[in-house]
């Protein structure tokens, strides 16, 4: 309930973006949620259609990292080289450390194309990250560049703070009305 009312999305455990007949399954450490500073294992579970694995060897895949917003065009903030690896069920997909520079949001974008014969259309997905605060920032070491304040962004979430008041206020008195309604009975 308390999700719905704020507006505040839930947090689910991997990302899946669909391009034609390629889809792709993302995974970062720790749990989604990357963090400033902090090496954070990045791995794409990439499937044709019809749910069949693609490993790095048959997919010449590369992954661009943008700092959000950024423009077409824009020449990527970093571009990790991928490896094959195995993570939690999958063998030999994409993957790479990533060290997001400072919190914020980033897009991802992994473009592909077969590395041999036409077993799936070339793709490009896009995946949208918000990365957290580090643990090098909570220890307030500034040599990771601070980021800027967007005041647009702060003034249009003035609203979330009322709202989640009046969503936990609710609550308490759903519970309270439940209560003396089992004690009358």
């Amino acid at each position: 309930m308390l999700a719905l009312t704020t507006g505040v999305e839930p947090t689910f455990a991997h990302k899946v973006k669909v391009e034609g007949d390629v889809g792709a399954t993302l995974h970062i450490e720790p749990n989604d949620i990357p963090r400033a500073g902090e090496p954070s294992q990045t791995w794409f579970a990439l499937t044709r259609k019809g749910g069949k694995l693609i490993p790095l060897a048959e997919c010449n895949c590369q992954l661009s990292v943008y700092a959000e917003p950024h423009v077409s065009g824009e020449l990527p903030l970093l571009q990790p080289t991928l490896k094959a690896i195995t993570a939690e069920r999958y063998q030999g997909i994409p993957g790479t450390v990533i060290n997001f520079p400072r919190p914020g949001a980033y897009q991802l974008q992994l473009s592909g194309k077969p590395s041999t014969g036409q077993s799936f259309r070339p793709f490009t997905l896009k995946f949208n990250v918000t990365v957290a605060v580090g643990s090098r920032d909570k220890n307030n070491d500034n040599t990771l560049t601070q980021p800027t304040v967007n005041t647009e962004n702060n003034a249009s979430n003035n609203w979330l703070l009322p709202v989640i008041a009046i969503a936990l206020l609710s609550t308490g008195v759903i519970c309270l009305f439940v209560l003396l309604r089992k004690k009358e009975r």
